[in-house]
């Protein structure tokens, strides 16, 4: 089911506030389900860099791209977050890619801060409106002339950690290394030397620890479903000594081709808001698959999370390795 906020902006084009308009369209954090206004464009660039989202999307027919493009554009929409940081960097490329007097719409729920990015904007922009329709709200207004003040204070720049890590907001644990990534990170083998798969790889941590812990691993793959933090990994691990492919993949319905000696992960169990195990339960699944015959698995989890069964039913052999109050580690052999 479509977010309803999709419904929200589109909405002041449907009740004729705002004219539809007939040039150019970006579209920023698009998601299928959306019935364009009578009138309106179909000329659309969708951008929604995570790969389930942008599945659906082209299999909609919808022109996506994992990316903005050259622009420039005669409108801008933008689908709200749960990320502050990530909305404003959308506020800020809108900005620079919408033509000078284009509407930029936004449109959010309370949960994705739209009434904060509303005060926000309206010390920015003197001809800020709102329109409150189907649980969220619908923000626009005209991209002036001069955007170079407002665009300085809605980027978000790349951040650093432990001086040699970059991420960028929106990206699972963008400002820190997360505690279970690094429970499983010293408990990498030092002694694996063959085909290594990092699921769920984020910005390349795990990665680059198997690579300095394990010297001889001979290969690293790496499979994220967010494209941004695909593009940091690269970043984040082009001096590694191991070869590394990396992959843009959603694992829960894009089947993986390749066999690994050992894969590592920190699966994710969020889809939006809500905590959903069973997808963590689908990747670890889609791990034990992607196995060679005694190839070995390592994964890290909530202590909660309930994922010993999927181990037992997809590996040969399968147990609990290390927990403490939070997390747990837990392995399997094929």
């Amino acid at each position: 089911m479509s977010r309803e906020t999709l419904k929200t902006l589109f909405h002041p084009f449907e009740s004729g506030t705002l004219e539809p308009v007939t040039g150019r369209v970006l579209f920023l954090g698009a998601e299928a389900g959306y019935r364009l206004p009578d009138g309106f464009s179909d000329d659309i660039a969708a951008v929604q860099p995570f790969r389930s989202f942008y599945n659906a999307l082209e299999k909609a027919g919808v022109a996506v791209e994992p990316e903005v493009g050259e622009g420039p554009y005669d409108l801008t929409l933008i689908l709200l977050t749960k990320h502050r940081g990530e909305n404003e960097n959308r506020v800020a490329e809108a900005l620079q890619k919408t033509v000078p007097g284009g509407f930029i719409v936004i449109a959010g729920s309370k949960e994705d801060g739209v009434q904060s990015m509303r005060k926000r904007l309206g010390k920015m922009f003197a001809d800020l409106e709102a329109m409150p329709k189907y649980h969220g709200v619908a923000l626009w207004f005209t991209r002036p002339d001069d955007v170079k003040a407002a665009v300085e204070a809605m980027t978000h720049p790349t951040v650093e950690i432990d001086g040699r890590f970059t991420t960028v907001p929106g990206l699972f644990s963008h400002d820190r290394v997360d505690e279970g990534s690094r429970i499983l990170a010293e408990r990498l083998p030092t002694d694996f030397s063959g085909l290594a798969a990092d699921f769920g790889a984020g910005w390349g941590y795990l990665s680059a620890m198997l690579a300095e812990t394990a010297p001889s691993t001979v290969g690293i793959d790496l499979y994220e479903a967010d494209w941004r933090a695909l593009e940091r990994a690269k970043v984040n691990l082009r001096s590694a000594a191991p070869q590394m492919r990396f992959f843009w993949q959603d694992l829960a319905l894009e089947p993986v081709k390749n066999r690994y000696d050992l894969i590592i992960m920190n699966p994710p169990f969020h889809t939006g808001k809500a905590a959903e195990p069973s997808l963590g339960k689908t990747l670890v699944k889609a791990a034990a698959g992607a196995l060679k015959p005694g190839g070995r698995l390592l994964l890290v989890a909530n202590r909660g999370l309930p994922y010993e069964d999927v181990l037992a039913e997809n590996c040969k052999k399968s147990g609990e390795e290390y927990r403490n109050a939070r997390f747990k580690l837990l392995w399997g052999v094929k």
